[in-house]
C-alpha cells in the first residue's frame, strides 16, 4: 500500500488509529452487555466509555508496549487501562483476542466493501454515459484479433456496463457473507462468556452473529471475499485491455485523454501511450495475486492457529486499496476517453465489405445451394478480397456459380450496414431497462 495508488478515505479505514478505535468500540459495547447480564458492574461500563470514548490512542506507546509483550491485543489493553484507570480489569471479560481481531477485520472489510460499491457506481454512470453517446456509433467487431462483423461502439460498453452491474451484485454478496461477528472466547464456545454479548456487539457495529467460529471466524467467508476482489479486478483489466488495443497506432479508433503539457516518452516526443490502462492491467494483477494467500488461508489447524494472520495484515488493506484506486482511475479513463469514429469508419471499410460474409453465406443456403458449396464460393470471393485488396462485392457479382444463385440486387441488399444493428435497442433495453 504505497500513496501513489491510494485514497485517502480508504486508507483511513486500515490506519491504526481506526484499528485501535474500532478495538475499543467492541470491548466497551461487551462490557455494557456484560454489565447488563450481571457480571460487572454497570458503574464501570460507564467510566470505560466516558473516559476513552474520545480518546487518542498513543500508537507509539501502543508499539512500545508490544516490543515487550510480543501481543498486539495485549498491549492495546494495557494502554486502554491508563486512559481509563482500574475499572479496565472489567475490560476482555471472558473475550479471547480472535474475538477483537476476527470481529475488527470483518467491520472493516464491510467498510472497504461499501467505499468499493461506491466506486462500481460511479463507474456505471460513467460507462453508460458513453454507451449512449456511442449507441449507434459503427465500428467493426473482432475475435481473434481478426475483423469479425459490425458492432457500435455502444454495444462494446454495454456490455462493460453489465459487467460491472454483476460486479456491484458480486461485492453486495461479499459484504453480507463478510461481515460477522465473533465473541464466542477460547475455541468458541462461549464457556466464559454469555452468546447474548457476541448479539450485542455485532448489532451495534453493524455486523450479523457467526453462526459458529471456532476461535476464529471460518476463513472460507475471506477467501470468498478476496476471490470476488480478483474478479472485480479482472473486469477492470479486461476493460483496460480493450481501450489500450484501440488506442494502438494501427487501430487507433480511442484513446485516454492526453492533457496540456502531458509527455509519452522521455525520448520520442511524439509519443502518446495508453499508461492508464497499463497501469490499471498492472494494478489488476497485483489484487488477483492476492486471492491464493486467501484461498490457503481456509485449511487453518484444528480450532485455530495464525498463519493467516500475517497475510490477512498485508491483503486486507493492500487488495481494498489498490482496487478502490483502479476504480476510480478507470472511471476517469471512460469519462474523458476520446473516441474517433471516423477510423472506426475507416477500419470498418478496411477489408473492402468482408464483414458482410456470414449474410451472403445464408443468402446462398436459402437459395437453394448447400453450406459447403456456399461456403466455399463466399471464401474463394473473400479470400481473392484479403489478399488484392479488392471489393468483395464486386468480386461476388462477377462469379458465375454467385450469380446463378444471387442477383446483383440482392448481393447490393447484402451489404446493409443497418442490418447489423437492427437489435441494437433491444440489446440495451436488456442492459439499462428503458433508461
Amino acid at each position: 500500500m504505497i500513496p501513489r495508488y491510494s485514497r485517502p478515505e480508504m486508507v483511513a479505514i486500515w490506519e491504526p488509529q481506526t484499528r485501535f478505535r474500532i478495538w475499543f468500540e467492541i470491548e466497551a459495547h461487551a462490557t455494557d452487555k456484560l454489565a447488563e447480564l450481571g457480571v460487572v458492574p454497570k458503574e464501570a461500563a460507564a467510566t470505560i466509555w466516558a473516559k476513552a470514548k474520545d480518546a487518542v490512542f498513543d500508537v507509539a506507546r501502543i508499539d512500545e508496549i508490544e516490543r515487550v509483550t510480543k501481543h498486539d491485543v495485549i498491549a492495546f489493553l494495557t494502554h486502554l487501562a491508563e486512559i481509563v484507570g482500574p475499572e479496565a480489569r472489567f475490560v476482555h471479560q471472558g473475550m479471547t483476542s480472535s474475538d477483537i481481531l476476527d470481529t475488527t477485520l470483518s467491520v472493516q472489510l464491510a467498510r472497504a466493501t461499501d467505499l468499493l460499491i461506491a466506486d462500481v457506481d460511479a463507474l456505471l454512470a460513467a460507462i453508460k454515459r458513453r454507451a449512449f453517446e456511442h449507441k449507434l456509433t459503427p465500428t467493426i467487431g473482432r475475435s481473434h484479433g481478426i475483423h469479425a462483423e459490425p458492432v457500435t461502439f455502444g454495444l462494446k460498453l454495454a456490455q462493460a456496463y453489465a459487467e460491472f452491474d454483476r460486479c456491484r451484485a458480486r461485492l453486495v454478496a461479499a459484504r453480507a457473507e463478510i461481515a460477522t461477528c465473533a465473541i464466542s472466547g477460547a475455541v468458541g464456545t462461549f464457556a466464559n462468556i454469555d452468546p447474548r454479548v457476541e448479539e450485542h456487539v455485532a448489532a451495534k457495529m453493524g455486523l450479523t452473529v457467526e453462526p459458529v467460529s471456532t476461535q476464529v471466524i471460518p476463513r472460507d467467508r475471506h477467501a470468498m471475499y478476496f476471490a470476488t476482489l480478483g474478479v472485480v479486478a479482472s473486469c477492470v483489466e479486461r476493460l483496460a485491455t480493450e481501450i489500450r488495443h484501440l488506442q494502438r497506432t494501427e487501430v487507433y479508433e480511442a484513446e485516454e485523454y492526453f492533457s496540456p503539457g502531458q509527455k509519452g516518452s522521455s525520448a520520442m516526443p511524439h509519443k502518446r501511450n495508453p499508461v492508464l490502462t497499463e497501469n490499471l492491467t498492472g494494478l489488476s494483477r497485483l489484487v488477483r495475486g492476492m486471492v491464493t494467500p486467501a484461498l490457503e488461508n481456509v485449511a487453518l489447524w484444528h480450532e485455530r492457529d495464525i498463519s493467516h494472520s500475517s497475510v490477512e495484515r498485508m491483503i486486507g488493506p493492500d487488495a481494498t486499496v489498490t482496487l478502490d484506486f483502479a476504480l476510480a482511475r478507470l472511471t476517469g479513463v471512460v469519462d474523458k476517453l476520446l473516441v474517433y469514429p471516423q477510423n472506426m469508419r475507416k477500419n470498418l471499410d478496411r477489408l473492402g465489405g468482408l464483414h458482410n460474409s456470414q449474410r451472403v453465406l445464408l443468402a446462398l443456403t436459402q437459395a437453394g445451394a448447400s453450406r459447403e458449396d456456399s461456403y466455399s464460393m463466399v471464401q474463394r470471393n473473400a479470400m481473392r478480397t484479403w489478399e488484392h485488396g479488392e471489393d468483395f462485392l464486386t468480386n461476388l457479382m462477377a462469379d458465375k456459380d454467385v450469380a446463378e444463385k444471387l442477383s446483383p440486387g440482392a448481393l447490393k441488399a447484402m451489404f446493409d450496414e443497418g442490418y447489423h444493428f437492427k437489435h441494437v435497442d433491444t440489446i440495451f433495453r436488456r442492459v439499462f431497462g428503458d433508461a
